[in-house]
């Protein structure tokens, strides 16, 4: 058996107390650390990639270079916690590349065909199962979101722009600049509120308020706005944004899940909030859009979604994200959002335009602004191990987009007006 023992990165040992999984390497048989090299060698010596480990002689076709420093260690997690165990070893700094976007690239455009066809068949017995307290109740979203949307305001401000919007911008070219992000979010803002037909007077309900950019500029446009979230953190500091702005009078910020919302708008808006429903609970959040939702009234919705057979196959799947940055989470596909709606819902489709591209860039720029203030987050106190899981993390979701394994819709539904009753 391979020793458990503590890792230490450049700045020291990585806190066991904060960081359990990634301060101790587990335990591995040496036939499985084995069998796991084997497999990882197997799956990329066909890849355009070069693997390097402990600086001896390349593996795959050639491309990216991805070095691993602690083979042992490195197989030893794979081989008990599969792709968690990937990222663990990358927290802990037992592997990195030179260009870490161009090789996590190469890996999820390859998703599919990485783990044997024999070893897939046989998911159900290997693959990390979700916690049962992460299910997506009431109770449990709080709990999920909370980990995430409150570790800190400011330091979610140090890399979004002054606009505070943590969703795809759509820029008017490519390369996207840091210089035109805040347009390009205003860009993405606008068309939702222009496919929900938002205008003066406009009873709209905003479901996942971020930070309250797009609740302000549909006030703006003389909406009332509903704006429901379950952080705490994000309320507060868009309660002070919408009192700043002087529209008090037009903007509601409520502490409330979905489930729990009342009233009837003549517009609903949720951006990139369905993916952390979970699949349990995606007729119930597309019913809540429809009780909500006035006849002739519309709905304006932008999701990241995956192809259908991937979600399928993670969908019952612990994964690295799941476990350090979005627990209970689970990226739709289209024919998942398009499919519930049709069967739980008097919703239509009209319109429904992808752009992940677009996200792509996004991260990009979200990621090297995140890197450049390094020393203002650790001055926040988030420690090194931390800074690596958030590089792996934005670079993880930009490569998956860059591979074209993720994309991001935005949707507009409709809903038609009651019939007149017969005189």
């Amino acid at each position: 058996m391979r020793t458990a023992e503590p890792r230490t990165l450049a700045n020291g040992f990585v806190g066991e107390a904060r960081w359990p999984d990634v301060a101790v390497v587990p335990s591995s048989s040496w036939p499985r650390s084995a069998v796991t090299a084997a497999l990882v060698r197997r799956a990329l010596s066909g890849l355009p990639l070069r693997a390097r480990f402990a600086g001896r002689q390349d593996v795959g076709l050639g491309g990216p270079l991805l070095e691993v420093y602690d083979p042992a260690a490195f197989h030893a997690r794979i081989g008990t916690g599969g792709l968690v165990g990937f990222g663990e070893s990358y927290m802990a700094g037992e592997w990195d590349a030179p260009d870490l976007v161009a090789a996590l690239s190469v890996l999820a455009g390859q998703a599919a065909d990485l783990i044997p066809a024999p070893l897939q068949r046989l998911r159900g017995l290997w693959a990390l199962r979700h916690p049962h307290e992460e299910r997506n109740t009431p109770d449990g979203s709080r709990a999920n979101i909370s980990r995430h949307y409150d570790l800190s305001n400011d330091l979610f401000a140090l890399f979004l722009d002054d606009t505070l919007s943590y969703s795809s911008a759509v820029f008017r070219e490519f390369p996207a600049s840091w210089d035109r992000m805040e347009a390009a979010q205003h860009r993405k803002i606008d068309r939702l509120l222009d496919l929900a037909d938002v205008s003066e007077g406009t009873r709209l309900l905003e479901i996942g308020t971020g930070w309250g950019e797009l609740a302000l500029r549909a006030a703006a446009r003389g909406a009332r706005v509903t704006s429901l979230t379950l952080s705490a953190e994000q309320r507060a500091l868009a309660l002070e944004r919408v009192r700043m702005a002087g529209l008090e009078d037009r903007v509601t910020i409520e502490l409330c899940d979905y489930r729990e919302a009342s009233g009837e708008y003549d517009a609903v808006v949720s951006v990139e909030m369905i993916e952390a429903v979970g699949a349990e609970f995606w007729p119930t959040y597309f019913r809540t859009l429809d009780e909500r939702l006035a006849p002739g009234g519309r709905v304006a919705l932008q999701a990241i979604t995956m192809p259908h057979e991937r979600m399928l196959a993670a969908r019952d799947t612990f994964t690295w994200i799941h476990k350090y940055v979005f627990p209970g989470g689970l990226i739709p596909s289209t024919r998942a959002i398009e499919d519930t709606v049709r069967d739980h819902t008097r919703l239509r489709p009209a319109r429904r335009d992808a752009f992940g591209a677009h996200y792509a860039e996004t991260l990009r720029l979200w990621r090297e602004r995140f890197t450049e203030r390094a020393v203002e987050v650790e001055s926040l106190g988030f420690d090194e191990t931390f800074r690596r899981l958030w590089t792996f993390y934005l670079a993880y979701s930009e490569a998956g987009f860059r591979a074209g394994y993720l994309d991001v819709q935005q949707y507009l539904f409709t809903k038609e007006n009651k019939e007149n009753p017969a005189p």
